[in-house]
């Protein structure tokens, strides 16, 4: 059971990296939610 619950939470993990990182928004220009907040913060 365990071996479940550290598959689902490693799976968890990647998908919050990738809408984060990877994700294309229109709505911000073009980018990744994290490349547009350091965009405009810089």
């Amino acid at each position: 059971m365990t071996r479940g619950i550290a598959a689902l939470e490693a799976g968890v993990h990647d998908y919050i990296r990738y809408y984060n990182h990877e994700r294309i928004k229109l709505g911000l220009q073009g980018l990744s939610p994290v490349e547009y907040r350091l965009r405009n913060t810089a």
